[in-house]
């Protein structure tokens, strides 16, 4: 069966028909500057983590139209020419792409992604690079409120058999790894991103020989260097924890030792309080306990608000689907195209206000306070603009309210958007996966507490400059008087 492997064609229909029109009329090779954002938090939070990076470089890095793909677009219905065929057998990406580092803090409204490419390339990457930025932010900012709730304690990622297929499985594994996850228990993760692995055994194993007790002695003979034994296939507290608690003492006996014991299943608070007494009145005071069982960051902080005796935790379903919400809904809208020769704004106007585009090529900028070294703003200004990047007097105000407002002097404007292709090759030197994770936690420490809560937080405000804000104010009035003419 054939892999797919290629994935120039994981793009919508209309991006092809829409590249054909352009060919057709002669318009194909117009630059046009593109910007990929989402306009809602998910889940409630306060801020959401940039992730989708290094998937979208090697998905840039490998566009090309082969034998196949020509062969199936031969084949639709609009006919398409063979001069256009040949046309995109000869396609490569040669303009610009600007990208937010992964795990950066990110809001509402700010351009994750800028595109400065002709047309035609602008619209066909635009389906791929929203599926790879919106679902790994996503599985990043939900791993972001899991780790909230963890209050430092181990969190493994367990999710690949619950995933959206194979490639959500890993690239949500890498997600989660980025916001602070310590392991995954997917082998490919391991193998292809470095990150650490970590697995137990099944409840299957100690259904396998005749007693529980059996189960636990062989799998601690058979791996004694690494030995979590899973307690709740029969009875947790009768059998699971002093059968292990017999296998610990057999190791410790061997020079070795009893890692940690699991629970998946039954009253976790109760179950760790009654298992860490257990273990601890044997002398087993460093064995660790696990948990896992559809956890998610409410029940986590549920749990340990009950005094549970939980070390460790296994956290699958509920993080690698995104369960509560199980997607981002970021967009990509042209906000610039080539006319006469020069670069003119474009705007999209819709009846829901939140809807209405911010026109023109802007930079993005995180306003730090001098003083207090925290963020204090998002703030989108147009390429031009010099006074920000000077640190100038600029004002903050909420886009909603503008009446809100005020005047910031004494900041640094640290641009978000960073070069990774320029005229179509790659000049981003992409970090580590461990850089990445140490990263996001300084991002972390820019922010005050109140912005960064799990529930109630207080709003991140991304406000435009004056100038962008003049510039939609009159484009909106341009687009109405021209529907009233």
């Amino acid at each position: 069966m054939h892999e797919g492997r290629n994935l120039t064609l994981h793009t919508d229909k209309y991006e092809i028909n829409m590249m054909y029109a352009h060919w057709v009329q002669g318009t194909w090779k117009e630059k046009a500057v593109f910007e990929a954002y989402f306009r809602k938090l998910p889940f409630g939070n306060g801020f959401a983590v940039a992730a989708g990076l290094e998937r979208i470089v090697e998905y840039i890095r490998t566009l090309r139209f082969g034998d196949e793909e020509i062969a199936f677009l031969r084949e639709q219905p609009e006919n398409y020419k063979e001069e256009f065929l040949e046309e995109l057998r000869r396609f490569r990406f040669t303009g610009d792409l600007y990208i937010v580092p992964e795990g950066t803090l990110v809001f509402p409204n700010e351009p994750l992604i800028r595109v400065e490419a002709t047309v035609f390339e602008g619209m066909l990457i635009e389906t791929a690079m929203l599926n790879f930025m919106n679902f790994q932010t996503l599985i990043a900012t939900k791993a972001a409120r899991v780790k909230q709730a963890a209050e430092g304690d181990t969190l493994l990622e367990f999710g690949t058999r619950r995933a959206q297929e194979a490639d959500a499985a890993i690239w949500g594994s890498r997600a989660a790894y980025i916001a602070g996850f310590h392991a995954t228990s997917n082998m490919r993760a391991g193998m292809l991103f470095g990150i650490p692995v970590s697995g137990t055994h099944a409840h299957s194993w100690v259904q396998g020989h005749d007693s529980e007790e059996d189960a636990f002695r062989e799998y601690a003979e058979a791996l004694p260097d690494q030995v979590t034994l899973l307690v709740d296939t029969y009875d947790t507290l009768r059998t699971g924890v002093p059968n292990a608690i017999r296998t610990a003492k057999m190791l410790q006996e061997r020079g070795k030792r009893l890692n940690a014991i699991r629970l998946d299943s039954g009253d976790l608070a109760y179950l760790s309080i009654r298992a860490r007494a257990m273990l601890d009145e044997a002398g087993l005071h460093d064995v660790k306990i696990v948990a896992s069982n559809d956890l998610d960051e409410n029940i986590i902080f549920s749990l340990k608000a009950q005094g549970a005796k939980i070390d460790v935790w296994g956290v699958g379903t509920q993080l690698i689907t995104a369960a509560d919400q199980p997607a981002l809904g970021g967009v990509y809208k042209l906000v610039a195209r080539e006319k006469d020769g020069r670069m003119e704004p474009v705007i999209k106007i819709s009846g829901n206000p939140e809807k209405v585009s911010n026109p023109g090529i802007k930079e993005v900028y995180r306003i730090i306070n001098r003083k207090t070294g925290k963020a204090e703003s998002g703030y989108l200004a147009l390429q031009e603009e010099e006074d920000v990047r000077r640190g100038e007097r600029i004002r903050i105000f909420d886009p909603i309210h503008p009446y809100i407002s005020k005047y910031i002097k004494d900041f640094e404007a640290v641009p978000l958007l960073k070069p990774v292709f320029v005229k179509g090759e790659l000049v981003y030197s992409l970090p580590s996966l461990t850089e990445i994770q140490q990263y996001h936690e300084q991002q972390l420490k820019l922010f005050w507490p109140e912005y960064l809560r799990r529930l109630n937080p207080e709003v991140f405000r991304v406000t435009l400059s004056q100038k962008a804000w003049q510039l939609k104010a009159d484009l909106i009035h341009q687009h109405q008087a021209e529907d009233q003419a």
